[in-house]
């Protein structure tokens, strides 16, 4: 399984971000502006939460097993892909989301005189941080169940290589 790269999920908060931010402003325009759902932010927090229970959860067990305690739980690879596969899922979403909402947060910046703009602009900031919070904890939880061996495979002899 391959590693998920910042850079791929940088890319995507800055393009959503400059195309929320562009849309936002036309969308500005010509009415008002969509709101931030108050949801946003818990939801991404949520995510976050459960990706870092996951990776502790993982974490203990892995530990236990190569202690190699009588009362070690073992860690089914299978389940362990999962948790891998829901986290970079993860990422790959909070980014994109954390992306738009941190368009429209630049944009709400120059109305913060407003009490309903200065609410959607601390939504949006929320949401961007509660992202961050997501991409943090599925690359923690990616960490967490890599295999030691698990180094770039790029240079090993037998490998097909990269087009």
């Amino acid at each position: 399984m391959k590693e998920l790269r910042i850079r791929v999920l940088a890319g995507v908060f800055v393009v959503a971000g400059v195309l929320s931010w562009a849309g936002a402003r036309l969308w500005n325009s010509l009415g008002t502006l969509p709101s931030v759902p108050v949801a946003a932010p818990i939801v991404l927090a949520l995510i976050a939460t459960v990706l870092a229970a996951t990776a502790l959860s993982l974490r203990a067990r892995l530990k236990a097993q190569r202690e190699r305690r009588p009362d070690a739980k073992g860690v089914d690879p299978l389940q362990a892909a999962r948790a891998v596969v829901f986290g970079q899922a993860s990422a790959l979403v909070a980014a994109l989301v954390a992306g738009l909402y941190g368009g429209t947060f630049v944009v709400l910046l120059g109305s913060l005189d407003i009490p309903a703009r200065r609410d959607q602009a601390i939504y949006a900031g929320f949401s961007v941080v509660a992202g961050i919070a997501v991409i943090a904890a599925a690359k923690w939880l990616e960490h967490v169940c890599k295999l030691p061996d698990d180094e770039d495979d790029d240079d090993h002899p037998g490998t097909a290589p990269a087009s």
